[in-house]
Formats: C-alpha cells, sequence, structure tokens
C-alpha cells in the first residue's frame, strides 16, 4: 500500500468516524475465508457496514476526528475489523448470531453514542440496547397511560357508578 492509498483509506475512515455514532473494533484473525464472507454477509443483511483495515490507518483516522477516542487506541492491535452501525445493538446482534456456530469475531470494543465499552465482555450488555425509536417509543407510551387510564375508567361500568355517587350527592345537597 502506498502513501496515497494510504492516505485514501484514512479520509475514508475519518468520515465514516465522523458520521457513525455507533462502530465496534472486532478480531477475526483464525477465521477461513469462506466464514469470513458468511460474516459480512450477515452484516450486510443488517444494514452494516464492515470492513477490515491496519490498525495505524483506523488510529489515525480516529485522532483527526477528535480526542474521544483515545481509550480506543489500546485495543487497536492484531487484526482489526470496523463495525459501523446506524443502530447501536444490530452489530451486538450480528456478533452474537454468527457466533453461535463460530467462536469469533471477538469484540475488542465498542463506541456507542460517546460511551466506549472495551472487551468482549460487553457483548452480552451491548446486544440488550435499545434504539433511540424504541426508547422514544416506550417514553411516549407511558406518557399516554395516564391519560388512557382516566378516559378507559370514564367509560366503564365505573363511570356510571361515578355519575351515580354525584347524582346522589347533588340530591343530598339539594
Amino acid at each position: 500500500m502506498d502513501k496515497n492509498q494510504k492516505n485514501q483509506e484514512i479520509a475514508e475512515l475519518k468520515e465514516k468516524f465522523s458520521n457513525t455514532q455507533y462502530f465496534y473494533l472486532t478480531d477475526s484473525s483464525t477465521l477461513s475465508v469462506e466464514k469470513i464472507n458468511k460474516f459480512r454477509r450477515l452484516c450486510f443483511n443488517a444494514g452494516i457496514e464492515y470492513r477490515i483495515s491496519k490498525n495505524t490507518l483506523i488510529k489515525k483516522a480516529l485522532e483527526q476526528v477528535g480526542d474521544s477516542y483515545e481509550a480506543l487506541f489500546p485495543l487497536l492491535n492484531g487484526p482489526t475489523g470496523v463495525m459501523f452501525s446506524t443502530d447501536g445493538a444490530a452489530p451486538a446482534k450480528v456478533l452474537k448470531e454468527f457466533r453461535k456456530s463460530n467462536e469469533r469475531p471477538l469484540l475488542k470494543g465498542a463506541y456507542i453514542d460517546s460511551s466506549i465499552f472495551s472487551g468482549d465482555n460487553q457483548l452480552e450488555t451491548l446486544a440488550k440496547l435499545k434504539s433511540k425509536s424504541e426508547l422514544l417509543g416506550e417514553i411516549v407510551g407511558l406518557l399516554q397511560s395516564p391519560a388512557r387510564n382516566v378516559i378507559s375508567a370514564l367509560q366503564g361500568s365505573s363511570a356510571q357508578k361515578i355519575a351515580g355517587l354525584v347524582k346522589a350527592l347533588e340530591e343530598r345537597g339539594a
């Protein structure tokens, strides 16, 4: 790889890191070409871009993007693959699915919305993360719940009881 190719790779990685809030660093060493291709297909079907790059190029691209990635630098050793996603949990789910029948790729680390997760032991935690749309749906559901309860109470048989009590109180007062 000559200097121009390296600079082009750094520029492409920098753009990816700048425009992606979620990426995972993996170690897919010891996997055969057939298994790597199967893993890439799984990633593609899940809307995840997977690319393998040199650690020095990844580090230079991250340095150019900003200081918030310094905790990832110690993880950049050995073969490194990068999974870029628009969903924080999708890459972890793909990794878990693929590892049901394979021992790798291992999770080196992940950058999720300015938080850094290090180590393969974080895979289960990352797979349980909810997307922003799921969280917003839960919040809307929680906000609608009290209003729904009042409306259903007024529409149900208890509404007749309340109306009867109000009428009885009204008659007593008159």
